[in-house]
């Protein structure tokens, strides 16, 4: 509000806010990404069985977004999956972890689980470990961080959806030096996604958005 009085272009990024000040916001379309994650985690258990999440937080535009872009895909083309309630977890790690146990336990039969943000990865990846599950559930991630990168590698995990930080960054330097200009910005500006497994870990595309 304080650089809008002052007539300062103000630009967004990575997580949106609900406001009009910002010209434009750059930032991964985290529905169609987690729609991406719905359709991995389909094609690992043959679309069908059950499946978990956890979401970081209902709150937040990403957290909204992600849940939301998971379970419109699930719903939409693969009726023979059923989606429990999501869970939160705030993206701690440690809740996130008590939580799945939780979940697993209750739910012998599960096929996957989801998570959301780092966080929420990091402890669904905890409870499998901790309950000796690995190999029987289908663990799928967003973002990078050491713990998920090596769970890729082991083949814990499945795989997860990354964002694009050096593009986003760039696009919203790009945006920014367009607005001093006075030029016309969208109101949304999409930095792109990768979906990184075992099989393309190594690849340029992926090493470039992967961070530990």
């Amino acid at each position: 509000q304080e650089a809008q009085k002052k007539k300062i272009p103000v630009i967004a990024f990575d997580s949106g806010v609900d406001s009009d000040i910002p010209l434009t916001t750059v930032s991964t379309d985290n529905i169609v990404a987690a729609g991406v994650a719905a359709d991995k985690v389909a094609e690992a258990i043959g679309k069908k069985g059950k499946v978990a999440i956890i979401v970081h937080d209902q709150t937040s535009r990403t957290g909204i977004d992600r849940r939301d872009g998971f379970l419109k895909r699930m719903k939409e083309a693969y009726p023979d999956i059923q989606v429990l309630e999501p869970q939160y977890g705030g993206g701690d790690h440690l809740k996130s972890t008590e939580i799945a146990k939780a979940v697993i336990n209750g739910n012998p039969d599960l096929k996957a689980y989801f998570g959301a943000n780092e966080g929420s990865a990091i402890g669904i990846i905890n409870a499998v470990k901790e309950l000796k599950m690995e190999g029987k559930i289908v663990v799928v991630g967003y973002d990078s961080g050491k713990l998920q990168i090596d769970a890729i590698k082991s083949g814990l995990m499945y795989g997860a959806v990354q964002q694009n930080p050096v593009l986003m960054g760039y696009k919203t330097v790009e945006a920014a030096v367009k607005a001093i200009k006075g030029e016309t910005l969208p109101k949304k500006i999409d930095s792109g996604y990768v979906w990184a497994d075992k099989s393309n870990l190594d690849s340029p595309e992926v090493k470039n958005v992967l961070y530990e």
